[in-house]
């Protein structure tokens, strides 16, 4: 029987010390958990992918400019026409045939003014004909002009580029927030996982500690049993309390080490790195009393949380859209106007003088009006957007009341879980003192083995709970500043979107 307890202990001691190692060595990395925000901000794979997002919405921003890049146009070709001789009923003869041979340039330069919507064109021709209609002499001709174009009522204070523009610029806003969101989002999971890593430490501690009472207790049993002092059932449950804590044991240390994984797939791009190197938390798990303030609360939420001013940005684009559709319908009434100079003469050069000096000008201007009778397609987009924009405020609305709903929950759940904190503690103490007087009642043979058992069964899961509602006030912390929007300043965390 001695043999017996030599050999179990020895394995009880093997198994405790795999269960704390594991079965590979790995090497442990002390972290508190501002180093693993930092390392979560530079690492983690849905901060990287967001943040490419304001990017993506800046060159499509300056994309939208285009509309403005003024067109540059030059083009050349010659030309040469034979047209036969035709018969003509007031002559004799045939009139003769004609050969036109040509040589034609022609640039231009057009484009749109960003604040009014003026179209301009630019441009500038020249053209050398050779014995043209059967002339006996060569003769060059050409001119050089500009064209404007300014819409009075449509398109004038709002068209398709500078509609595009502005949107784009939203877009872009509502992207930087979204870069902020994510930011909390992964924040706040690092925080949570953190938490959850420490719990999950301290657990493995306290079913080790359920491990060795009841090794203990069977230890002490098989001694009592070998004087005869104690009956061999109550080995057998010893014997079955040991089974139980290592299983325990067996499943805190599985927990421990998705915990471990799940912390670390926060904090790297590179798992096959670090998949052998576990964090130790430098922290512990503390309730340090908060002071909660639901109206200073409800205050952050409703001015600092990035999804509500996502959802105002929305309102804001819709106002966008609706400002083009209502412009939209009005008729199109544009002022015309060109002036210019032209220029002829037997040579290119003397061409060029003409049109220098401006002896041969030309101009017009004038108004245009276009406007379709019915106008049924921009009256009914403009009627669907206005509906459209009455349907997001009271999103808007929604969500206001969701976040104030949800930031009144999560006080609440912090008030909760400090408190629960507070009795789990007295909890503990309690089970602990009830445990040492039953032990003191067994040794002098008041007390049965399931009887103190139990009062060990009650210990592990006083210390169980005290540590899983120390964890749970940490991250009822974490949650309710994630629902004010604030847990980027909670951790001195600084966005500038560029």
């Amino acid at each position: 029987m001695k043999s017996s307890r030599v050999f179990s202990f020895f394995f009880f001691a093997a198994f405790t010390a795999a269960a704390q190692t594991g079965t590979n060595t790995v090497m442990t990395q002390p972290m508190s958990l501002t180093d693993c925000i930092q390392q979560a901000l530079q690492q983690n794979f849905d901060v990287q992918i967001q943040r490419y997002q304001p990017q993506i919405s800046l060159y499509n921003l300056r994309a939208a400019y285009d509309g403005y890049d003024p067109a540059f146009n030059i083009s050349g070709q010659h030309d040469y026409t034979v047209s036969p001789s035709r018969y003509s009923p007031y002559t004799v003869t045939n009139t003769p045939p004609s050969i036109s041979d040509e040589n034609q340039f022609n640039s231009g330069l057009t484009g749109e003014l960003p604040l009014s919507g003026l179209q301009y064109t630019f441009s500038g021709n020249i053209a050398e004909a050779y014995g043209n209609n059967g002339l006996p002499f060569d003769n060059s001709f050409g001119s050089i002009g500009v064209t404007l174009q300014q819409p009075l009522l449509k398109n004038f204070w709002i068209d398709s580029t500078r509609l595009t523009i502005r949107l784009a610029k939203n877009q872009l806003k509502n992207d930087e927030q979204g870069v902020r969101q994510q930011l909390i989002t992964s924040v706040t999971a690092v925080v949570n996982a953190y938490f959850e890593l420490i719990f999950a430490q301290q657990n493995v501690q306290v079913q080790q500690q359920a491990l060795d009472l009841a090794q203990t207790q069977l230890d002490q049993d098989n001694q009592r049993v070998q004087i005869g002092t104690l009956a061999i059932l109550s080995v057998q449950q010893d014997q079955s309390q040991v089974a139980q804590a290592r299983a325990s044991l067996i499943a805190a240390q599985s927990t421990l080490d998705t915990d471990q994984n799940a912390l670390k797939n926060l904090l790297t791009d590179n798992y096959s790195k670090t998949y052998d190197v576990d964090i130790q938390p430098t922290a512990t798990l503390e309730a340090a009393q908060e002071s909660f303030n639901l109206q200073d609360s409800w205050r952050k939420g409703l001015t600092e949380r990035p999804d509500l001013l996502q959802a105002q940005l929305s309102v804001e684009r819709q106002g966008i859209q609706l400002k083009f559709d209502r412009n939209q319908l009005f008729p199109e009434i544009d002022l015309l106007g060109s002036y210019g100079f032209n220029g002829a003469s037997r040579e290119y050069d003397g061409t060029f003088d003409q049109v220098r000096e401006g002896n041969a000008p030309f101009y017009y201007y004038g108004a245009q009006l276009k406007m379709p009778l019915s106008n049924v397609g921009p009256r009914n987009t403009y009627k669907s957007d206005k509906v459209t924009l009455q349907q997001l405020l009271l999103k808007l609305k929604q969500l206001e009341q969701n976040i104030m709903v949800d930031i009144d929950n999560a006080v609440k759940q912090a008030q909760s879980k400090y408190e629960s904190v507070q009795a789990t503690r007295q909890a503990r103490i309690y089970a602990e003192a009830a445990l040492d007087a039953e032990q003191k009642t067994y040794a002098v043979g008041k007390a049965t083995t399931f009887e103190v058992l139990t009062y060990q069964n009650n210990l592990t899961t006083a210390r169980s709970a005290e540590i899983r509602a120390l964890a749970d006030y940490n991250e009822a912390l974490a949650t309710l500043a994630q629902q004010e929007g604030t847990i980027l300043e909670q951790y001195n965390i600084n966005l500038e979107a560029k």
